[in-house]
């Protein structure tokens, strides 16, 4: 094999190892960059969804106050109006379930509004439920906070799931940098070792053919070098015990 092929070669099983180690690192890194901002988004539009049913919630609350009140007209417009942003809401979260078990919360938001509707969608003003204080905290309040509880759980395990989808990145990204450590500590002890036979199958040789060459010129001695390499060191060997003979040759 010759010299160039040997230092090519050397040098392109380095750039290889530096190649796949960076490769894998850029392939996790972006798979990683692809799915967590998946997760996040989905954990982050059922939390978003929880504080907008939360926010319709208060604001029935406070229509079926004016209802008790005696205040028909603002209170129903209220009531529709948060009524309408409270489906609009559930809807978003119905439709992005993304965690285990996560439909159970959503159900059970489902079936404590309903009850809670079932409650402020009967006629109040004008009936005996009007200015009736021990009806609306009795039954209409603990409804409320029912359902205001249920939502709170659904924003809760969401919250939990955003915690663990950036601890579960932190550790994504060790692994993903990890690669490029070893490639970079595979690539000093290789670079050592290929320094190693750099020094003993191209350096060596050239010093055994200068000091020969060195002891010819002082001190007349036959050229001879041993060189076991089937390179151009090895014919520059030959090369030099051949011209080394021929001057010593009578003229």
């Amino acid at each position: 094999m010759k010299i160039r092929t040997k230092i090519m070669l050397g040098f392109l099983i380095l750039a290889v190892m530096l190649a796949v180690a960076g490769a894998y690192s850029i392939y996790e890194l972006t798979t990683i960059g692809t799915s967590v901002q998946k997760l996040l988004d989905d954990n982050y539009k059922s939390i978003n969804a929880a504080k907008k049913m939360i926010e319709a919630l208060e604001r029935e609350d406070s229509g079926v106050l004016l209802l008790l009140s005696g205040k028909w007209k603002q209170g129903r417009e209220t009531i529709t109006t948060a009524h309408e942003n409270f489906k609009k809401a559930f809807e978003t979260a119905e439709n992005n379930l993304t965690i285990e078990d996560e439909k159970q919360y959503v159900d059970k938001i489902s079936t404590l509004y309903s009850e809670y509707r079932r409650l402020w969608d009967r006629p109040i003003v004008g009936t005996e439920y009007e200015d009736n204080l021990n009806w609306y905290f009795e039954d209409v309040h603990e409804a409320f906070k029912d359902v205001k509880i249920a939502v709170q759980d659904l924003m809760t395990i969401n919250d939990k799931a955003m915690y663990e989808t950036a601890s579960n990145l932190k550790n994504r990204a060790h692994r993903a940098v990890m690669p490029g450590i070893i490639a970079i500590i595979s690539a000093l002890v290789f670079t050592l070792i290929f320094n190693f036979f750099i020094n003993i199958y191209i350096v060596n040789p050239i010093l055994s053919i200068i000091r020969s060459v060195n002891d010819f010129i002082t001190k007349d001695e036959p050229v001879f070098v041993d060189i076991e390499t089937n390179d151009e060191l090895s014919e520059l060997a030959d090369t030099v015990s051949k011209l080394a003979s021929m001057s010593r040759l009578p003229k």
